[in-house]
């Protein structure tokens, strides 16, 4: 029940999203497009509410509340972002809106870029791991918690790997092509540094 509760979350997710985005911009009705966003939200709860009563009514806990709480956790750090960024494109491609900007590429922009996004799988981690305890806590000492265990190292680690490759990007920033203008700028950045 939980797995198709998380699979009919994830297609409803998307088409709240595409029917929001449709509302606002091709049929120009805002607030139904914002009400339409808005009920995001409201799936993850659902599936937050199914899962607890799921465990409530005796279930063994397995691999599918582990997945739940991840899904969760990375719904709460990336979904406004994704909506946001979705948002960007479909006023750009639908109402004539400037092109949303594009995240930068080189240098230490690009390093603080990454970092905003480790904090955001750290957030998604940090709630997948309290909502996985809180239900490791629920089961109690009876019941077998191994794999609701093994989920809370799952976040552990997608976080820490993110974590390393974000830190690659600012150990080791990439370098703008020679003769682009984001180049000219550093290059005047590392002259005016050199100056003082």
């Amino acid at each position: 029940m939980v797995v198709a509760l998380i699979i009919a979350c994830e297609v409803g997710f998307w088409v709240l999203l595409a029917l929001g985005l449709a509302a606002r911009y091709l049929l120009k009705w805002r607030r139904t497009g914002v009400f339409l966003l808005l009920c995001e939200p409201v799936l993850e709860l659902v599936l937050f509410a199914a899962t607890a009563i799921d465990l409530k009514n005796g279930a063994e806990p397995g691999w599918e509340h582990g997945l739940a709480a991840l899904y969760i956790g990375y719904t709460v750090a990336y979904g406004h972002y994704t909506i946001r960024w979705l948002d960007g494109h479909a006023a750009h491609r639908l109402a004539g809106g400037p092109p949303p900007p594009k995240p930068p590429r080189y240098g230490k922009a690009r390093a603080r870029h990454e970092g905003r996004l480790w904090l955001r799988t750290l957030l998604g981690a940090a709630v997948a791991c309290a909502l996985l305890q809180g239900a490791v806590w629920y089961v109690g000492d009876g019941g077998d918690v191994s794999s609701l265990r093994a989920f809370q190292w799952v976040a552990v680690r997608v976080a820490a790997i993110h974590g390393l490759v974000a830190l690659g990007y600012l150990v080791w920033p990439k370098k703008a092509p020679a003769g682009t203008e984001q180049a000219v700028s550093e290059a005047a950045g590392e002259t005016e540094g050199a100056r003082r």
